[in-house]
């Protein structure tokens, strides 16, 4: 593997690009890591039409998901900073995995922020599920670096007279989902709204932001229009040249919290 760039994505196994990343590199990463649930990336549902839905999506066997989760989650402890942090997106099916997993290989614990968005499959012999679990770890709890009033300022007040930056810093957020537009997409996308919030309270301007998963691109997009840097790995051909393509277009533009 040749010496990874940052402001560059990679179709590369994540390993594979974590290993050519020196320690103590990374200040920030978000991610969202395969399912390992049978998902069915073609299927027709939250208004996709399954012939736009780009094929190649990598799922990994449930059996083996707590030493894939501890293999990439291993190197990126090596190569984030004492100051930085991570956050992972999970499902609840294999949720103790990645729970097991962030114990393990040595990371601390900060807040397990849950995800409500607008709305779920429709069931018929059991509940719901209409969220996202989101489990925010770092190395090092006195180094991690947090901004708190990045977003709101300590005495702005919503229209009742309430803490705004309180609110927005509770841990269960109801943020819709997003949905694709034109011909073209992956199986699934974060909201630019939730990754733009991570971004805004964890990491500040020319910081490095890793995500070993990258599909859509939507991370690396993200953190380019709010001038971090980024670095990503994509193992599926298709949805690394789609997530290039969206990075070249500078699709995004982010308007400020407040």
């Amino acid at each position: 593997m040749k010496k990874i760039e940052f402001n560059q994505i990679y179709n590369v196994n994540c390993i594979e690009g974590m290993k050519s990343i020196a320690k103590n590199k990374i200040d920030l990463v978000i991610t969202d890591p395969p399912f390992a649930i049978n998902f069915k990336a073609k299927k027709a549902n939250y208004n996709r039409i399954s012939s736009r839905v780009i094929s190649g999506y990598n799922e990994i066997n449930p059996q083996n998901y707590y030493d894939f989760t501890f293999g990439w989650m291993s190197e990126v402890y090596r190569i984030l900073k004492k100051s930085g942090s991570m956050y992972v997106f999970s499902g609840w099916n294999n949720l103790k995995d990645i729970l097991q997993a962030i114990d393990d290989v040595g990371f601390i614990t900060v807040n397990h922020i849950i995800w409500k968005y607008q709305f779920g499959v429709v069931t018929k012999k059991k509940f719901v599920t209409s969220h996202y679990h989101c489990l925010y770890v770092c190395k090092d709890e006195k180094a991690r670096r947090f901004f708190p009033f990045s977003r709101f300022k300590k005495e702005d007040k919503n229209e009742k007279g309430r803490s705004l930056h309180y609110k927005d810093k509770e841990d269960v957020w109801e943020i819709n989902r997003e949905y694709w537009t034109g011909d073209e997409k992956t199986p699934t996308k974060l909201p630019s709204e939730l990754i733009k919030k991570l971004l805004e309270y964890s990491s500040k301007k020319k910081d490095i932001v890793l995500d070993p998963f990258l599909g859509s691109g939507q991370v690396a997009v993200i953190s380019k229009s709010l001038g971090r840097q980024f670095v990503g790995f994509e193992i599926v051909p298709d949805y690394y040249k789609f997530a290039k393509k969206r990075l070249d277009q500078n699709i995004y533009r982010i308007k400020k919290s407040n």
